[in-house]
């Protein structure tokens, strides 16, 4: 999975055109980092960045927006609406995909670290980055906003997590640190404010008071009129989706709206999602409507149908979430390419893509076929006793085609490490002990790719042996290429492993590897041959 994080930084600027351009501008030069929203506001006189990428990039993105901002704001003359104390007012990291909150803690810490030291900026640490209770919330540490941080940064207790200890009056000072990815979400009610809030009221967190808890944890939520829409709203924060996700939250405002005799009208997501939340909800609806859907856009149509995105204003989910925001080709050169220029790279006068990338292809392929001839038994009249067979086998063979598609790319990359340690200075016993470790380390990482793609394609056969008693038999020919695609994908995959495997100097781990392996190897042939008999001997 990509590793993405987002970073939503404000500045004390929402007016000057040029200076928030230049800040955009900054960002966009970072490689490998995505600017996503640039939301400047005229009377609160600040601007919200929102980009996106992995944490290396993110981190470095942050640094060079903070770098410009300082070198144009000076908050000694700035003025505005909203509460501030610097010329960056806040820079949180958001975990998005394949990251935690813990490696966002991280990347807020590295960030604070290099503005203190190299930009000689004065930073506090808030929410999960920060363990000091008195400095967590950002409204605490934002108290008495930039006019309060000449005699407050001087005592003892408010000494920056990051930066000297003194006041900066151009600049001020500035809060970073990690939370969760935030989603702002509305849903139509077909009523008043008052029925919206009441709504609101049941299932917040808060409830009513600490007497009258509400339902939901990790919300927040009011009701309001909506002139524009002609209709209330039940507008909800929520702070955790991976606790109450916007599907639930939906179904428990319809579920309100029922008991109050009022009409849901679909809801309106505002901002951006993670493509996670989406898919949640579609495993939802599938599971509560005994659906069958593999295919991921088709899972996206589904949420989009059932929780209304549409109704207020088009949802377009390649502008509203995140992941798809993101060109795929630059994390995936090799798997985004059309078959002809793969297939001419690999024959170019270059050591990659090589064996190891043309293995996961075509152990992909494999599981694709295998998929292929489950979808040609499904869904139609002649075979529909085998209906439910189809839907257990397919589902499995297609998550292992998808899960094998990264592996492409990832086995072209796995050396980097390798060579990374290769090039470290080895003048000193200590410098060479290093080397030596992160050389072994980057060759196991290089072992542990094709290893992944055996055990993947391995995880295929049971599946592709009952698609070969159970499938149509017009698909044969089919299963039966995708079969030996999956056998020789795992057999150029330990190609891979045992090639790696001799400069490896932990015994344990090279017994253990080829160990597995091998059995993989063992089972991928024989499982070979049974498909290849039942095919057969259904001629």
């Amino acid at each position: 999975m990509r590793k993405i994080v987002e970073c939503v930084p404000n500045i004390s600027e929402g007016r000057d055109e040029k200076i928030i351009n230049a800040c955009a501008d900054a960002v966009r030069a970072v490689e490998g980092v995505t600017l996503l929203d640039v939301d400047p506001g005229k009377s609160t006189n600040r601007t919200v960045f929102t980009f996106v990428g992995d944490p290396d990039s993110v981190v470095e993105a942050a640094f060079q927006f903070t770098k410009t901002a300082y070198e144009l704001i000076d908050m000694t003359k700035h003025s505005g609406a909203h509460p501030r104390m610097g010329a960056v007012d806040v820079c949180p990291f958001v975990p998005v995909a394949g990251v935690t909150t813990e490696d966002c803690v991280e990347c807020s810490k590295k960030f604070g670290k290099r503005v203190g030291e190299e930009l000689g900026l004065p930073v506090y640490l808030y929410e999960e980055a920060s363990t000091n209770p008195a400095r967590k919330a950002l409204k605490q540490i934002r108290q008495g906003e930039y006019e309060g941080i000449k005699d407050r940064i001087i005592k003892p207790e408010w000494k920056p997590d990051f930066g000297p200890q003194e006041f900066i009056p151009r600049f001020g000072a500035m809060v970073t640190g990690a939370r969760f990815f935030l989603i702002a979400y509305n849903v139509n009610i077909l009523g008043t404010k008052e029925q919206a809030h009441r709504i609101a009221l049941n299932i917040r967190e808060q409830g009513r008071g600490p007497n009258e808890p509400g339902r939901l944890k990790a919300i927040k939520a009011i009701g309001w009129y909506v002139d524009e829409y002609n209709m209330a709203q039940v507008s909800i924060n929520l702070d955790n989706y991976t606790i109450t996700p916007p599907h639930i939250v939906f179904e428990e405002c319809v579920k309100d709206a029922k008991e109050l005799n009022l009409a849901a009208a679909g809801s309106e997501l505002v901002g951006l999602i993670p493509l996670e939340a989406m898919l949640m909800a579609a495993d939802y609806y599938i599971k509560k409507e005994n659906l069958f859907i593999v295919d991921e856009k088709q899972k996206i149509r589904l949420v989009v149908e059932r929780l209304g995105l549409n109704s207020v204003s088009p949802f377009n989910p390649e502008k509203r979430i995140i992941e798809y925001m993101i060109a795929e080709g630059g994390s995936e050169p090799l798997a985004s390419m059309s078959v002809r220029s793969f297939v001419e790279l690999v024959g170019a006068r270059s050591s990659a893509p090589g064996g190891g990338s043309v293995s996961a292809l075509i152990a992909s392929m494999g599981a694709g076929l295998g998929a292929m001839m489950g979808w040609m038994s499904y869904g139609t009249k002649k075979f529909e006793h085998l209906d439910a067979d189809m839907r257990r086998l397919i589902a499995p063979l297609h998550e292992n085609m998808k899960r094998l598609i990264p592996m492409i790319d990832a086995d072209t990359n796995a050396f980097n490490d390798y060579m990374t340690a290769m090039k470290l200075p080895k003048d000193t016993d200590e410098q060479k002990k290093l080397r030596t470790g992160l050389m072994q380390d980057g060759l196991k990482k290089a072992i542990n790719v094709p290893l992944g793609v055996m055990r993947t394609a391995d995880e295929c056969w049971p599946y592709m042996i009952e698609l070969a008693k159970l499938g149509n038999a017009s698909s044969a020919s089919d299963l039966a290429v995708g079969a030996k695609s999956l056998e020789t994908g795992i057999w150029g995959a330990m190609k891979n492993v045992e090639i790696n495997m001799g400069q490896i100097s932990d015994e344990k781990y090279k017994t253990a590897v080829l160990k597995e392996a091998g059995e993989i190897m063992k089972r991928a042939g024989k499982n070979l041959a049974e498909v290849e008999k039942i095919l057969e001997g259904r001629k």
